[in-house]
């Protein structure tokens, strides 16, 4: 299962805090997009929350032992700790709508027991085509080609397990 390459046990007990705190947020980028079935590598865990202020997101730091380092000069917030250091926290998602409107254009991951609301993958492309960056264009053909053969799958057969249940 792609998870268990992807996330350690300390940062699904944080995503687990995090949701246990009704904490509203959805995992985006590269890492959301190997959950998806992409060969891509990631040196972080892109999360965009709908209302950074939740109290709930510095409970859950707590209860894993990180904290929120504020945003200072053109830095965005980060957070620090050994089961949160490689989560970015995502402010905004370039070419998309708002957290609540790209929700819907998410489906949930299972993560062993716990299930986690990643976008899909087609609005990640479209949020990568357009910051441009040139480590966004480099893997834009491999995003393109594993969502072909996601949508050829749904209409030839069952999709992976992890992504059992997904929308459309």
């Amino acid at each position: 299962m792609p998870e268990n390459l992807i996330f350690t046990n300390k940062e699904i007990a944080f995503l687990r805090e995090l949701k246990r705190h009704k904490v509203e947020f959805m995992l985006v980028g590269a890492a959301a997009a190997a959950l998806q079935g992409a060969p891509v590598v990631t040196q972080d865990i892109d999360l965009w929350f709908e209302d950074l202020k939740d109290p709930g997101i510095q409970t859950a730091l707590r209860k894993s032992g990180g904290i929120m380092v504020p945003s200072f000069a053109q830095n965005p917030p980060t957070f620090a700790g050994d089961a949160v250091k490689l989560f970015d926290i995502v402010l905004t998602m370039p070419g998309l709508e708002s957290f609540a409107e790209e929700k819907k254009n998410s489906f949930k991951v299972a993560l062993g027991t716990l299930r986690v609301s990643v976008l899909d993958l087609a609005r990640i492309i479209t949020s990568k085509e357009t910051v441009g960056r040139p480590k966004d264009l480099l893997v834009l053909p491999v995003l393109r080609d594993t969502l072909k053969t996601l949508r050829q799958r749904k209409t030839e057969g069952p999709l992976p397990r992890n992504l059992k249940g997904r929308k459309g």
